[in-house]
């Protein structure tokens, strides 16, 4: 299938590594330019590197989103490269655990500009931009929004907040026929889930515990998997859906995990 993306600019913040990064290589494959906006130059310059090796075409910002005016920067260095934006992905964040217990309202809310804050940043300054070519925004979420997972109250705040923007923009930009979106994410195995993971007594035993509980495969979900939700979101194939979160996660939500 034609997903019809050739050529459109798409930025993917956090698209130098994990999730970011799988759906970076698969916009790339479907033809699309795509620009990397991320805090390390090294590791946008890799991607990138493997991008244009691949036959695909990029831009790479270094942009750190947790500081407000880098959104704008970013947009901006963009669309002085291009001229357009044909397509936003929300991406860039990460489970930094600030808990109830853990946390306090300095961390909490240098975790909300880490994670929540800039998606509306990037978007309010895409937003010109993706009226004039009917753009498409996907952001990348949670499962932890709805199913909790303890110590991680930012994170989660964070999360739910998406959602909530995901359904409110798409009726704010209804008039400008700009569909939005989010791919909801559970288990990925990523750099940072990695980190994550080695802090654990045990790792090996509770990478097992955990994907046994997911019902399809017991296999956690591929950054190519992601990619391929958000291209698909993207893409005017997907012209009349907006407003929805998919979850892409085998199962894990919704699904009665004693059947697996």
């Amino acid at each position: 299938m034609d997903l019809k993306l050739k050529d459109k600019v798409i930025i993917v913040t956090g698209g130098a590594r994990g999730i970011g990064k799988g759906i970076v290589q698969v916009l790339a494959n479907e033809g699309a330019i795509v620009a990397i906006v991320s805090r390390t130059e090294t590791e946008n310059l890799k991607t990138l590197g493997e991008v244009e090796a691949a036959g695909g075409t990029g831009f790479q910002v270094v942009a750190e989103l947790s500081n407000p005016e880098a959104s704008k920067a970013a947009v901006e260095a963009v669309v002085a490269r291009y001229g357009r934006i044909d397509g936003l992905v929300n991406n860039a964040g990460e489970n930094d655990g600030v808990g109830l217990q853990s946390g306090n309202y300095n961390k909490f809310m240098q975790s909300l500009h880490k994670n929540l804050v800039h998606y509306y940043m990037m978007a309010h300054h895409a937003l010109p931009y993706l009226i004039e070519s009917q753009g498409s925004i996907v952001n990348i979420t949670s499962k932890t929004a709805e199913t909790g997972q303890g110590g991680t109250s930012a994170y989660a705040a964070s999360n739910g907040g998406r959602n909530a923007l995901t359904r409110e923009w798409a009726v704010e930009l209804l008039p400008h026929n700009i569909r939005v979106n989010a791919v909801v994410v559970a288990e990925c195995y990523t750099p940072l889930y990695e980190r994550w993971i080695q802090t654990l007594g045990n790792p090996e035993e509770k990478l097992k515990e955990i994907t046994s509980k997911i019902p399809l495969g017991n296999r956690m979900t591929t950054t190519e998997e992601l990619g391929n939700a958000v291209a698909f979101l993207l893409s005017p194939v997907s012209s009349h859906t907006t407003g929805q979160l998919i979850y892409v996660d085998g199962g894990y939500v919704h699904l009665d995990r004693a059947i697996s």
